[in-house]
């Protein structure tokens, strides 16, 4: 295929340059059935593309699930990237990235991708209730036993970022790899701090 690969921030990890999203693989309210999300990620499997990307909160699921199921039995050839953070029950601590919900939240998404680790585990978006030394010891904590390989941030400002950077760094635990933005044509404000904050402290 004509796919290129990188390595993904300053880790040895080659990950596709195109990532497919599973954002809509589930019929929670909206999105495809696992027959149509077979087709694509087939097109993709195809197209050499070897990065999915899903969420915890995805169809409440159902998009983890069917990723799940769609990469049995190649599972060992492709990178899984997972997050964390949005409400995935009734009960105050169902959301978050507190270590509390970090631990029961990795533990659902291991079974519902079924798979016994996540290549790169998202913190979905910046809890503003929780200092970021919990989230970040409760991350290196889950790289450490084996169950998460890489961490990143999404849609979390620079200064947040680069914090848990330099702590993570001060504190010898998993360093953030890679940065999850929303950068477009129309979405250009990520030129002004995040970028450059993330090519000097060596995020993919």
């Amino acid at each position: 295929c004509d796919m290129d690969y990188r390595r993904l921030g300053q880790t040895g990890l080659k990950v596709s340059e195109v990532c497919l999203g599973t954002m809509t693989f589930g019929t929670a309210g909206w999105g495809i059935s696992q027959e149509q999300a077979k087709s694509i990620v087939d097109l993709a499997l195809d197209a050499g593309v070897n990065f999915f990307d899903t969420a915890d909160s995805y169809a409440e699921g159902r998009s983890e699930e069917i990723l799940g199921r769609l990469l049995q039995g190649r599972r060992d050839k492709l990178i899984i990237a997972t997050k964390v953070f949005n409400p995935m029950g009734p009960d105050v601590n169902d959301s978050g990235t507190c270590r509390w919900h970090i631990m029961q939240a990795v533990e659902e998404s291991l079974r519902r991708l079924q798979t016994d680790y996540i290549d790169l585990y998202w913190m979905h978006l910046w809890d503003r209730f929780t200092p970021i030394d919990e989230t970040m010891r409760a991350l290196d904590d889950l790289v450490t036993a084996g169950k998460v390989r890489y961490i990143g941030f999404s849609d979390t400002p620079a200064w947040k970022v680069a914090q848990a950077q330099v702590m993570a760094s001060f504190r010898g635990w998993a360093p953030l790899v890679a940065l999850q933005i929303e950068y477009s044509l129309l979405e250009r404000t990520v030129e002004g701090e995040l970028i450059p904050m993330a090519q000097e402290l060596g995020l993919g």
